[in-house]
């Protein structure tokens, strides 16, 4: 329904409408770089169905700078009123026609972005979360040799990331076990993401994944200014282990937009978020899935190690307490009127710890993080935190 009226829209204000099906959104990010067209994606990303909405790419595959976002909201706002406009028929409209070849051309620049490499052999277990992913991500993986067994491949529009993907890897991380599989994959719905499992069914998040990821570009030369693009909600055990193989940290506000718009802003070539959001800037022009998944399978074969054993020795993940407080309003800042009892925590965490307070952008909700040493610790800060927060608000 959503795609029939926006192509229908679309084309009765004069654009010629591609329909490329039903495509992970790196796909359609890549047609749009490759044909340097804007595109749309319908999706509701990794949330049930009920909630899908339009992703907008410039001409190019990037997404729209906020400024540009909020001029099309008010072009929206002023142009729908209390009563619809009526359509006018006219001549001038476009033209709506599928296009077959998009994802056949996605997967053979995945593929060559291993410069001939194969996984041939490898035993993994993919979960495709009854999205975009279910046809392309077990094509690519048989093509490049790999023996594929599928999970949630079976999308029907209602079961999209309903108990299963990478917001919900549990049946992933039982079957990876069950078959012996080396590693595990779970896509969220748009396949623009990917976290992990290894052979003994343990998750492995972004942060890992990016931690490796850049560890191996740095030592092959490919990580540009050794640097690497991460958000605040970034692992503090990340920090560490970039430190200790020098690697510069760039930190962002949350957001893949803001990751890269820091890549494209200082010329690097590898960022992310630990949702497992990675974008490999050389490659592509946004978050990829599939991208990240054949990156990954093919550093496991040239490094040797199993995922685990990889993972661990990159990095180890500081305990991280997550608390979220209900305010009035959204976007409620309140970081000042806590500034004391922030600081008094971190100088208890010291070098080992850290302590993030940011508004929710989304929901009237403050959001508390806490890394520390301990889990006992990271609780007790967190809980610290929250109560001068709710303090604060008056709650």
């Amino acid at each position: 329904m959503l795609e029939a009226a926006l192509a229908a829209g679309l084309a009765g204000e004069g654009a010629d409408v591609e329909l490329l099906g039903i495509v992970p959104t790196p796909a359609v990010a890549w047609w749009s770089a490759d044909q340097g067209i804007p595109a749309a994606v319908i999706s509701a990303s990794h949330n049930p169905w009920g909630d899908n909405g339009v992703k907008l790419f410039a001409a190019g595959g990037t997404k729209l700078p906020d400024d540009v976002e909020e001029r099309i909201e008010a072009e929206l706002h002023g142009i729908i009123g209390p009563t619809p406009r009526p359509y006018e028929a006219t001549a001038d409209v476009g033209l709506v026609h599928p296009v077959t070849e998009a994802v056949g051309g996605y997967l053979d620049h995945l593929v060559s972005t291993l410069d001939g490499r194969r996984l041939d052999g490898m035993r993994v277990v993919v979960d495709c979360a009854n999205g975009a992913a279910s046809s392309a991500a077990p094509e690519l993986l048989r093509r490049l040799g790999a023996e594929v067994d599928v999970l949630h491949a079976e999308p029907d529009g209602r079961n999209i990331n309903d108990g299963c993907g990478s917001t919900h890897p549990e049946s992933l991380q039982r079957r990876v076990v069950e078959v012996g599989a080396e590693v595990g994959l779970a896509f969220d719905g748009d396949a623009d993401r990917v976290l992990a499992v290894d052979h003994d069914g343990g998750l492995v998040d972004g942060d890992h994944v990016i931690a490796m990821c850049a560890v191996d570009m740095a030592g092959r030369g490919f990580l540009k200014d050794r640097s690497v693009v991460v958000t605040v909600m970034t692992n503090l055990g990340f920090r560490l282990a970039m430190a200790d193989h020098g690697i510069r940290v760039v930190e962002t506000t949350v957001g893949d937009r803001y990751v890269l718009e820091a890549l494209d802003r200082e010329g690097l070539s590898l960022g992310g978020e630990q949702s497992g959001h990675v974008i490999f800037r050389d490659l592509a022009t946004t978050g990829d899935g599939l991208l990240t998944g054949v990156q990954l399978l093919d550093l496991l074969r040239r490094d040797g190690r199993s995922l685990a054993e990889l993972a661990g020795a990159t990095m180890t993940s500081l305990p991280q307490v997550l608390r979220n407080v209900r305010v009035a309003e959204r976007g409620l800042d309140v970081g000042a009127a806590i500034g004391d009892e922030v600081a008094a925590v971190e100088a208890a965490l010291g070098e080992r710890g850290r302590v993030l307070i940011r508004p929710s952008g989304t929901e009237p909700l403050v959001r508390v993080m806490v890394e520390a040493p301990t889990a006992e610790q990271a609780d007790e800060a967190a809980a610290r935190l929250v109560a001068a927060v709710e303090a604060a608000v008056g709650g």
